[in-house]
């Protein structure tokens, strides 16, 4: 058995963390355990040290989980298409925050529907999910865009209620909540992804007894129960389809933070 040290390098987006694991040696002992929001940071930080996509070995997909628009549940707006009704009714005057605010995959998302559907919304940044959650139980924004996760308990228990589902089809833990394409942007599909990068220039042995390890790992019903409870589901994707993946998730997400001009907080 091999012992496994987890180093939490937080901030910055993930750019703290990142470079620790560029720069390590590539011998399979260091690995980087990145969101869907390190795609964003080439756009966000233009003086980054490393390349997040060209610097590391993608080794897989682990999982990914929905993206809610959600509403207070007294909220008049009770579909995806009455919210956008109003927004259009009313430009400037709805809010909304995107998760923990700034460049996250969840506030990208919206931005991209607000840009395509040509909606003016107020975006509202907030230090993290929780915060802004609770400001929308409490009146404070008319919507949240954010995890699955961070939503579900408060869907649960009735003091939210979800519009829609930005993924490209509806969510295991929501079977009844329509997708952002089946109701007012056809072709929308977003999804906070999680995967795992090495360092450039692991060898290909290590990387598959690595990959190896981490499949037969998700096949195991504790890790599908974990996934399971945080309303995630399985990627299982191995390093090439993860590879492309970033890279496509990097030109979309950069090239959206670059046109809205949008700024690392």
């Amino acid at each position: 058995a091999q012992r496994v040290i987890v180093a939490d390098k937080p901030g910055a987006g993930g750019t703290i963390a990142a470079p620790f694991v560029a720069k390590a040696p590539a011998d399979g002992h260091t690995i980087l355990f990145v969101t869907a929001g390190h795609a964003g940071t080439k756009a966000l930080y233009p003086k980054l040290p490393y390349d997040p996509v060209s610097d590391f070995t993608p080794l897989m997909g682990i999982s990914q989980s929905p993206i809610v628009i959600a509403v207070k549940a007294d909220s008049p707006y009770r579909t995806m298409a009455d919210f956008v009704s109003a927004a259009r009714a009313q430009p400037g005057k709805l809010n909304c925050a995107g998760g923990g605010g700034g460049a996250t995959v969840t506030n990208l998302a919206f931005e991209q529907l607000k840009a395509d559907l040509k909606l003016d919304i107020v975006a509202v940044p907030y230090k993290g999910s929780a915060p802004a959650v609770t400001a929308l139980i409490g009146g404070e924004i008319d919507c949240d865009s954010d995890n699955a996760s961070a939503l579900l308990p408060m869907i649960g228990a009735k003091k939210v209620r979800a519009l829609a589902v930005m993924s490209k089809s509806r969510a295991g833990s929501l079977p009844d909540v329509p997708t952002v394409a089946e109701t007012v942007l056809p072709g929308m599909a977003a999804s906070a992804w999680f995967g795992i990068l090495l360092p450039k220039g692991t060898p290909a042995a290590v990387v598959d007894a690595l990959r190896g390890q981490f499949m037969a790992a998700l096949k195991t019903p504790q890790v599908a129960e974990r996934l399971r409870a945080i309303s995630a589901e399985p990627l299982e994707m191995d390093g090439p389809a993860f590879g492309q993946l970033l890279a496509s998730e990097t030109a979309r997400w950069g090239g959206l933070i670059g046109k809205l001009g949008l700024k690392a907080e």
